[in-house]
């Protein structure tokens, strides 16, 4: 039979065990919320780049020669090339700032540029401060 000594030690072990355990698991947790919003801002940030190069993509394919050009006048179709592209990958452009560029004009050899900045705002924010990604993208126009 055991002595009240030894029952008491052995009650004590058992808080120390669910204590390791308790910040354990705090920790743990802590990772993997930090883990899931660092994919997240790079998905957001990957997002971005890709919608730039699709405005650039836009505005050289329908260049001087197209039906429908996208010159320096009427930047409308590339900033909308921009957020539709942006909106199949879940990100509302509108409160970004998406600015076109046409160096030279819009004629063949000229260059387009397009910015896309966007405030990210963390998932699991907390009243944290919002971050602004910056997308750029150059191309130059062929025909």
């Amino acid at each position: 039979m055991s002595s009240p000594a030894n029952f008491r030690l052995g009650n004590r072990q058992h808080g120390q065990a669910a204590l390791e355990f308790a910040f354990v698991v705090v920790f743990l947790v802590v990772l993997m919320v930090s883990m899931l919003e660092m994919t997240m801002f790079i998905y957001t940030d990957a997002a971005l780049t890709n919608a730039a190069k699709e405005g650039v993509r836009y505005a050289v394919v329908h260049g001087a020669s197209a039906a429908s050009p996208s010159g320096p006048e009427s930047t409308t179709n590339v900033v909308s090339a921009v957020q539709s592209y942006a909106a199949a990958s879940l990100h509302t452009l509108s409160s970004s700032n998406v600015s076109v560029d046409y160096t030279g004009g819009n004629t063949p050899g000229s260059t387009v540029e397009v910015s896309v900045s966007y405030p990210y705002r963390p998932i699991f924010g907390m009243r944290w401060a919002s971050v602004t990604i910056s997308a750029h993208s150059a191309g130059r126009i062929m025909f």
